[in-house]
């Protein structure tokens, strides 16, 4: 009787230490509607969960209300895309460690037939000038994200105020912009792995892309644990550490649609 004794116990044991991993905490994690709208998450994520038994819980937002979601502790680690405000969320303490993890890069796109021949333009500003100039539909995001604090720098840089009749900021993800876009034949500035999730749903096109002045590095931080007790960091490290592995950054390199490469992993 003595084997069935150890046999109970070992069966025991093994259920408390599964429904032990089964009722963890899961790691929060902010990101950016790119990353999710792309369906990166989806296929980097359920591998993690995978490999370490870590569940990991998503909330897709802009990257401004990403990083007040790290600010007030409502989330372990952010995923987002906007360097200077990245840079002001650790400068006050709000995140530590931040490492690069991908990139890709903004492109403009419109309608089809490209009226304005915007391939023509000198660069991304110049392209900006002529869809100011001829008054075209152009849909912004105006929702605080990584997307619309580029569109306002490149705006900013070319002396112009986006106040022409036809510009809208609407307040909504990336992936609504480029289906209203589509239904006005607006232009819109939009990340290029949102873009290719999408563009077979679209009658639009890239009308500008390329340069330095379009980059669209990507970092994960770490929010501080000094600053809030009931964060899961030990778990969202190992969340973070994975993605900058060797590992995490050859599944984000071969992360494809149709083929093509969406993100570009750059972790140092």
């Amino acid at each position: 009787m003595v084997y069935p004794i150890k046999s109970l116990l070992l069966a025991l044991g093994l259920a408390f230490v599964s429904n032990s991993i089964l009722a963890a905490d899961p790691v929060r994690v902010a990101t950016t509607t790119s990353t999710y709208n792309s369906g990166l998450l989806d296929y980097l994520l359920p591998e993690f969960e995978k490999e370490t038994g870590l569940r990991v819980q998503v909330l897709s937002v802009g990257t401004g209300q990403a990083l007040r979601l790290g600010q007030d502790g409502d989330v372990d680690l952010v995923i987002t895309h906007a360097p200077e405000a990245e840079e002001a969320f650790v400068e006050l303490g709000h995140g530590v460690d931040p490492r690069g993890l991908m990139y890709n890069d903004y492109i403009l796109v419109g309608p089809r037939p490209d009226r304005l021949n915007l391939y023509e333009a000198e660069g991304i500003l110049d392209a900006l000038e002529k869809i100011h100039r001829r008054n075209a539909p152009f849909i912004s995001r105006g929702d605080d994200s990584g997307t619309y604090n580029k569109e306002k720098e490149l705006w900013e840089r070319s002396g112009l105020k986006p106040n022409f009749s036809r510009y809208q900021a609407v307040g909504q993800g990336m992936g609504r912009v480029l289906i209203m876009s589509n239904e006005l034949q607006a232009y819109t500035l939009a990340d290029r792995g949102t873009w290719l999730a999408m563009q077979s749903r679209l009658k639009m096109q890239i009308v500008y892309e390329g340069g330095i002045d379009l980059a669209n590095p990507y970092q994960v931080i770490l929010v501080n644990p000094a600053r809030h007790t009931s964060l899961n960091h030990q778990e969202a490290k190992k969340l973070r550490d994975w993605l900058v592995s060797p590992r995490g950054q050859s599944l984000i390199n071969n992360f494809t649609i149709e083929g093509e490469q969406l993100f570009f992993g750059d972790a140092e």
